[in-house]
């Protein structure tokens, strides 16, 4: 009777343990991942792309007409005076310092609505880690990059994304 007692005794404590043991398992997520695919991130990707593209093209055409001022300017140089040719000269170069301080602005502004837009989906994101962990009986929740090797069924990224794409459909840029 003893023997038949620590048997089932036994038997409890190992499936109790197996099925905390898997509940307790750490799981992984890949922020890349949900950046990039999910809804809000590919919107906001594609405006910030746009808007590069756009932009770039302006500063292009920019550059382009700074160039041939230079090059008209340099073949005036023998037809005017000195001094009307230092003049021009700096003020050729006023108009390229603009034009670099113009085009720094520009892209530390994208740099700002790239940091601002990957925060706000991280706080948006947030609830719906810890709505998922609870649900699913999960302690802790790791980035993928700080993961050597780890089980794919561990691997809590696709769930997770269509949870926020329910949630977010869109990501407005500033």
């Amino acid at each position: 009777m003893k023997k038949i007692l620590f048997l089932i005794y036994t038997l409890i404590l190992t499936f109790t343990f197996i099925g905390s043991a898997h509940a307790n398992d750490p799981s992984y997520i890949d922020f890349t991942k949900v950046l990039n695919t999910s809804s809000a991130g590919k919107s906001a990707q594609e405006s910030l792309k746009k808007k590069i593209t756009t932009t770039a093209a302006k500063f292009k055409k920019s550059e382009e007409d700074l160039r041939k001022e230079e090059t008209k300017l340099l073949a005036q140089k023998k037809l005017i005076t000195s001094e009307e040719y230092k003049k021009k000269v700096e003020k050729l170069r006023k108009k390229v310092t603009d034009h670099q301080k113009e085009k720094q602005n520009f892209y530390n502004q994208i740099a700002k609505s790239r940091k601002d837009a990957k925060q706000k989906l991280l706080d948006t994101l947030n609830p719906i880690i810890k709505e998922y962990m609870e649900k699913n009986k999960i302690r802790i929740v790791l980035d993928k990059k700080s993961i050597l090797l780890g089980d794919k069924n561990l691997d809590i990224t696709d769930p997770i994304i269509l949870s926020l794409d329910k949630k977010l459909k869109t990501l407005p840029i500033k």
